[in-house]
Parts: C-alpha cells; sequence; structure tokens
C-alpha cells in the first residue's frame, strides 16, 4: 500500500467536503494499492495532529467529527477528549506544522493542503518547499503574491498542484500546463471565470434588473455575504493572473486593469452591506441595462470575462457574439476559450461548474492522488 501523509490547512466548506471525500473513497484508493493518511488539520486558530505520526493518521471518525464541530462553529480544541490527538493553538501554527513538515518530511514524504483563504501560509508553504514536501493549493493568495513568491512555489513544479485554484475542478490547469509544455503558442486566452457574474450576466441579458438579480443571487447563495466582493471583479483577476504566470507573464496584481460593477463610492468603507442592497444597486441598474441594449442591438451579449493577450490581463465586461462559447453561457457555469496556433480558428473550449465546494474538493483530492508517483 501506497501512503501519502498530509496536513490540511484551513477546515471551512471546502476542507470539510475534502475531509469527507477522503472518507468515502477510502475503499476506492484502497483498491488501488493507496492509502490517504491526515496527519494534521489546522485553522486560523487551532492545529490537531496525530499522536503517532509516523504511524498512524487522524481515524475516519475522528475526522467526520471534527467535520461535524466545524460546521457548527465551533473549535478545534473541542476535540482533545479524542485522546487521538494533540492540540495546538495560535501562534504557534505554523512552527508546528513545519515541525511536522521536517519530522516526517524526510522519512516517508508530506502534502501540505492549503483550502484556506489566507494569504499567511505563504510562509508555512515557502519553507515548505525548501523541507521536500509537495503543495496542493485550492487558496489563489499564495499564488498572486509576489513573482518572488510564485517562483519559489515552483521551485520544484513536479511537486505543486493547484487545479482548484481557477474553476475548481475544471482541467484548466492541467490543459493550459499541457500546452505550454508542447510548445503550441498561446494567442489570447477569454473566459469567464466567476459563477456569480456569469449568473449576473445572463440574467440581465434576459431585461432583469441588475439589483433583483444581485439579490437572487445572494438568496441562492451564489454570492459572498457582502456583494461586492464578487462584484468587484478581484476573484476573476486572482485567477487571470495565475493563468497568465503559468504562460511567463511576470505581472503582479496591480498590473490588470480591473473593471467593478460598483464605483468606490459604494465601497464597503463608505456603505454598508444592507443600504447597498437596498439603495446602492438600484442606482447601477439603468447604466447596465443601457449596455445590455446597446451590445442587444449590435447581435451581441455582455459577459464579465478576463482577456489574457501577450503581456495585456484584463478583467471587466465585454461586448461577445450571442452564438460563441462565452455568449451562448447561461447560469453559473464558467467557460474557457484557449487560442494557440493549434486552435486557432476553433479554441479549446473547456466548460462546466466552476464552483462549488463539493467542486472543489473533487479536484483538490484529484492533485492529491495525482502526487502518488512522487511517494514510495
Amino acid at each position: 500500500m501506497k501512503i501519502i501523509p498530509l496536513i490540511l490547512m484551513g477546515c471551512g466548506g471546502v476542507g470539510r467536503q475534502l475531509l469527507q471525500r477522503i472518507v468515502s473513497c477510502r475503499s476506492l484508493h484502497s483498491s488501488q494499492g493507496l492509502c490517504l493518511r491526515v496527519v494534521g488539520v489546522g485553522d486560523s486558530k487551532s492545529l490537531v495532529v496525530s499522536d503517532d505520526l509516523l504511524r498512524k493518521g487522524l481515524g475516519d471518525s475522528f475526522l467526520l467529527e471534527l467535520c461535524r464541530v466545524k460546521s457548527a462553529g465551533e473549535s478545534l480544541s473541542k476535540l482533545c477528549d479524542f485522546g487521538e490527538c494533540r492540540t495546538f493553538v495560535h501562534p504557534e501554527l505554523q512552527g508546528r506544522i513545519l515541525e511536522i513538515a521536517s519530522q516526517i518530511g524526510k522519512i516517508t514524504g508530506l502534502v501540505i493542503v492549503d483550502c484556506s483563504a489566507s494569504s499567511d501560509t505563504i510562509v508555512v508553504l515557502r519553507k515548505a518547499v525548501d523541507m521536500g514536501c509537495c503543495i496542493v493549493m485550492a487558496n489563489k493568495k499564495p499564488l498572486t503574491s509576489t513573482m518572488e513568491d510564485f517562483k519559489k512555489l515552483f521551485m520544484y513544479p513536479r511537486r505543486i498542484r493547484h487545479e482548484s485554484t481557477v474553476g475548481a475542478g475544471l482541467p484548466v490547469i492541467a490543459s493550459l500546463n499541457r500546452i505550454v509544455s508542447s510548445g503550441d503558442p498561446v494567442d489570447h486566452i477569454i473566459g469567464s471565470l466567476s459563477g456569480t457574474l456569469g449568473y449576473v450576466m445572463s440574467e440581465v441579458e434576459d431585461g432583469k434588473p441588475l439589483s433583483q438579480v444581485v439579490r437572487a443571487a445572494k438568496v441562492l447563495g451564489y454570492t459572498e455575504p457582502d456583494p461586492r466582493d464578487d462584484l468587484g471583479g478581484m476573484d476573476v483577476a486572482r485567477k487571470a493572473l495565475i493563468l497568465a504566470r503559468i504562460l511567463g507573464n511576470q505581472i503582479n496584481l496591480d498590473s490588470i486593469q480591473i473593471e467593478s460593477l460598483y464605483p468606490k463610492e459604494m465601497g464597503p468603507d463608505v456603505m454598508t452591506v444592507e443600504d447597498f442592497l437596498d439603495r446602492g444597486l438600484l442606482l447601477l441598474d439603468k447604466d447596465i441595462q443601457d449596455r445590455v441594449e446597446k451590445a442587444a442591438s449590435n447581435g451581441n451579449v455582455l459577459r464579465y470575462v478576463c482577456v489574457i493577450e501577450g503581456s495585456r490581463c484584463e478583467v471587466g465586461i465585454q461586448e461577445l457574439p450571442k452564438n460563441s462559447p462565452l455568449g451562448r453561457l447561461r447560469g453559473s457555469d464558467n467557460v474557457l476559450e484557449i487560442y494557440t496556433r493549434c486552435y486557432s480558428d476553433q479554441p479549446l473550449v473547456i466548460q462546466g461548474a466552476g464552483a462549488g465546494n463539493d467542486t472543489t474538493a473533487a479536484g483538490v483530492l484529484a492533485d492529491i492522488v495525482d502526487l502518488q508517483d512522487l511517494f514510495s
């Protein structure tokens, strides 16, 4: 049996789904001669680790109870009574993770999985790379930090996987890496990489006011608690930056032109979420509706997209042909069109669910399994 020890950083929605998937896939992985051994799980305040790191991981019943505790909004420290783990609290967390990496990484190897939404994990990830650990990420922030951090994480590219940072479980990163490795030059990429904004733009196309659509999206759970986190375009910009860097562009977030769907006067530091939903959104309806009608008069539709062409990287609303893959996009799916020398007339199109905790966790699990050849 091939054993892959791993530590999970972040047990929010994606992290919990990952743990549940690991447990539910035990028989499948066993039939493949593989065992994923979860030796530690941490959040921003606590870290629980196996009491025998070299010989066993945290038990499946423990992992499921951990998921229940975190779903209820409680602390990992509540799990101390189980007896099969040790618990550490902030500010010991990063040091303890690195201590574990040093202790078992050199003996059996170790995967550090980042399912958090924090930029603080970059410190642990950088040092873990030096220790020979493998890295799997759903967290975009370490890859959209400085170019120095990006290059450090990719010092040993065979040891890093990050498919779920763009398009959840869609094979975006793998497809782009294969194109780059084959020497097929990429002319440009255009894509709708936000399920929330994809839903919003396809709904306003049907004549619904932006304010009504955003409120409905919030009720459906498509948006963040503050919808401006989606409407500002920063999440799409981070995904675009990751793709641009894979293509070799040495750029940072401040190099990307980002179109926000709301003005600075309606920002979080000026207007509360309630005021934005009740009053601010109504003031945006006419401008968006005018743009929708203008696009329709040209036989086009509006989509919120990222465009990467050469060193240019932009994020915002564009008019696109109604019969193009992006123009036909409905609902919360992601669509990415990649134009290369081989895919010039008809682009390589990747489409499917690009959001959701379960979909993202599936991508993370596939990335972990994909590292198995690096373990004895």
